[in-house]
């Protein structure tokens, strides 16, 4: 799905803002502060029901108003290339952090149903959080990619934390109780193996899939890898969030007492992790510079990008923020050039034009200058 038209409405500095942007390549340049990574931000929520620049969306309304609002006609071709279908998506957001979304015309009440129509990517000065923050972050990269192609993923995983958050309750309950009747472990672990045996069921599923989507990032990864860091040769590796030479059911079994003293659950695909190590083993993160990290997650994201675009026909947009502060001038080539032969719409923020150094392979591009909030189609 890829975007016809964006209105954007009340969002920080853009008052009333409508772009026709192209379906390849967008580049959108203009003096810090003036509205041009707000853009980028307006159709993020689009994509996530999220800001990426800050965890309270009422930050986003302008200075004096209510709510935002952010609209869009997409559309999107079949994989054979035959059948064309186009959609109506948009979302708002008062101050009162209560939301709405519509999709063709319809309000729908549940986000997912929203950004699964439009699969959004972003790469920012915080991208590197991929490889230098928790695994959560590298858990939501993996996830991320399932949502959109696997239809399944998002119903089970939703279950699947919606078990854990049973399990908990059920573990601390099961301590204060223990303590204060004296009941036996024995006693106490028959109360909670029903609850195992669904919540390693649902876990070995979500491990199921997630393996199989690693090795097909490992093989899209491999290959692009070689034109972002060819001095460097790596090897990814999906840890389970126990010990994979047992069940999930052997492993909470193993580590209840240990969980019912702490109150959570110590073992599950909720502690899974993607690993990168060098050829020798060693994490990227402890060898690579922050340039050349930046580079390795731009090439995990190229490699998700052409996994949905073989899997879906939802191609999806990419944003790219502030080009020229992160990407030196032959990587910022190679990063738009591998992105310009995949199906993905991308824009692209820069101060300058001259920011904006892009290879034979950028076609139909348009250019937007944004100046105080407004913005000119060049």
């Amino acid at each position: 799905m890829k975007l016809d038209s964006i209105q954007i409405s009340q969002f920080r500095n853009l008052t009333d803002v409508d772009l026709s942007p192209s379906p390849s390549l967008n580049l959108v340049y203009g003096d810090n502060g003036s509205g041009k990574s707000s853009i980028l931000e307006a159709i993020h929520f689009l994509g996530f029901g999220r800001s990426f620049r800050t965890s309270k969306p009422k930050h986003v309304i302008q200075e004096g108003k209510s709510e935002f609002s952010v609209f869009a006609k997409c559309s999107s071709e079949s994989l054979d290339g035959e059948e064309r279908q186009s959609r109506r998506l948009g979302i708002g957001r008062n101050a009162k952090e209560e939301f709405t979304c519509s999709i063709d015309g319809e309000r729908s009440n549940r986000i997912a149903d929203l950004v699964s129509l439009l699969p959004v990517q972003i790469f920012t000065p915080q991208s590197i959080d991929y490889m230098i923050g928790s695994p959560s972050a590298r858990r939501k990269f993996l996830d991320w990619g399932l949502f959109h192609v696997e239809h399944s993923f998002a119903d089970l995983s939703k279950s699947y934390q919606r078990l854990l958050k049973q399990r908990n309750a059920l573990l601390k309950k099961l301590f204060r109780e223990s303590k204060i009747v004296g009941t036996k472990s024995s006693e106490v672990k028959a109360q909670i193996d029903y609850w195992d045996t669904q919540y390693a069921l649902l876990g070995e599923q979500i491990n199921a899939k997630r393996i199989s989507y690693a090795n097909d990032i490992n093989k899209e990864f491999s290959e692009v890898i070689t034109h972002f860091l060819p001095e460097f040769s790596f090897q990814i590796s999906y840890y389970t969030g126990w010990d994979s030479a047992h069940s999930l059911k052997a492993q909470l079994d193993s580590k209840f007492e240990q969980d019912l003293k702490f109150g959570n659950s110590s073992c599950g695909p909720h502690k899974a992790d993607l690993r990168i190590k060098t050829h020798e083993g060693v994490p990227a993160f402890e060898v690579l510079s922050r340039g050349q990290l930046r580079m390795l997650v731009a090439a995990l994201q190229i490699a998700q990008t052409r996994i949905l675009n073989a899997h879906s026909d939802n191609s999806g947009v990419f944003l790219l923020d502030d080009i020229g502060a992160e990407l030196d001038d032959n990587h910022r080539q190679i990063f738009i050039s591998h992105l310009m032969k995949t199906n993905t719409q991308v824009f692209i923020t820069a101060i300058e034009k001259g920011q904006f150094s892009l290879s034979a392979e950028a076609y139909n591009k348009k250019m937007f200058h944004v100046k105080h909030g407004h913005v000119i189609e060049e």
